[in-house]
């Protein structure tokens, strides 16, 4: 079975992520984790809504989705997550998957920083969503395994939806009901 790994800080999870996740099921996956990441190794950690917080609201916003899962195992490991290390967790836990990274394309500009990048680039299949229009596989990366999902996606990001947080501004469209229910009564 083919199972997407959709790797984030989900901070918070928002109405592009779920649009991400549904094309990538059209690249041959038969499921899709959503892998909330505690603390990312290459992102600043003040910002951050409490890792518990964005655990419960994606398991909320994901629980009417039959084909997307929450996976928390990096809440039982090592700070900061590391993928290849989450990735050996998974492949000891469940060696009967076939797992797929699926991230975005300014993650994959920054690959070559990730720890053992090139065991993750010769062991894996990688979906990117672009950020940009016209958005192609660096020629250093082109002889792996990787798919650019071809979609407009939604311009949206956690960083503006936090920004309109803090205006008082109306996020509602932008993130799913129970992810603005959970925020509008935590006041996060």
């Amino acid at each position: 079975m083919r199972t997407g790994l959709f790797f984030g800080s989900f901070n918070p999870l928002h109405n592009g992520h779920l649009q991400i996740a549904q094309k990538s099921l059209e690249y041959h996956l038969d499921k899709i984790w959503f892998v909330v990441s505690p603390l990312n190794p290459l992102k600043n950690e003040s910002g951050l809504i409490p890792a518990e917080d964005r655990l419960i609201m994606a398991k909320q916003a994901l629980e009417k989705f039959p084909d997307f899962e929450v996976c928390d195992i990096e809440f039982n490991m090592p700070r900061p997550s590391y993928t290849i290390n989450t990735l050996e967790a998974l492949h000891s836990q469940y060696p009967e998957l076939n797992f797929v990274l699926i991230i975005g394309s300014d993650s994959l500009d920054q690959f070559h920083l990730w720890k053992d990048f090139n065991r993750i680039l010769q062991n894996y299949h990688i979906i990117v969503y672009p950020r940009k229009p016209d958005y192609t596989i660096p020629k250093s990366y082109q002889l792996f395994n990787i798919a650019v999902i071809k979609s407009a996606l939604l311009p949206i990001s956690s960083t503006q939806i936090r920004e309109m947080i803090r205006n008082k501004q109306d996020f509602s469209a932008l993130v799913p009901s129970e992810v603005y229910k959970y925020l509008s009564i935590r006041s996060i």
